[in-house]
């Protein structure tokens, strides 16, 4: 009662379009992430161009899920790299290939008109002033 609680995790979708909510929004202030990620954001640092790229990586939460995220994080940040980039790459690796498509191909195709090489045919079209 007379108590304001926010999921920060709710709010994912509107992050992904306004960025900056990440340092302003009151679903995001003291926001308890997982170690790999709170690491993640520390070593991103502050600014506009930080906020994008945590939250490009905050953005894969929902198709991957939380703990494959964390995982690729710690991956990256054990590589010493920092950058949403290979992040989302290590992300992409790990997924499993879709199933290629089949398609029904008719191997027995037969021409109702086969073409015919007839090069007076052509001179009929050309018209007889064209320049030989």
């Amino acid at each position: 009662r007379n108590q304001t609680i926010f999921d920060p995790w709710h709010y994912l979708p509107i992050l992904a379009r306004k960025p900056g909510a990440l340092r302003n929004g009151a679903p995001f202030q003291d926001w308890a992430l997982p170690p790999a990620l709170a690491q993640l954001r520390r070593k991103l640092g502050k600014g506009d161009d930080a906020d994008r790229r945590f939250v490009r990586v905050l953005a894969a939460i929902p198709d991957d899920g939380l703990e494959v995220v964390e995982a690729a994080v710690a991956e990256a940040l054990s590589a010493g790299t920092v950058s949403d980039e290979v992040i989302l790459n290590i992300l992409s690796r790990r997924r499993e290939p879709r199933d290629a498509q089949t398609m029904d191909v008719v191997v027995n195709l037969k021409l109702k008109h086969p073409p015919i090489a007839d090069c007076a045919r052509y001179d009929t079209v050309r018209g007889l002033n064209a320049a030989a």
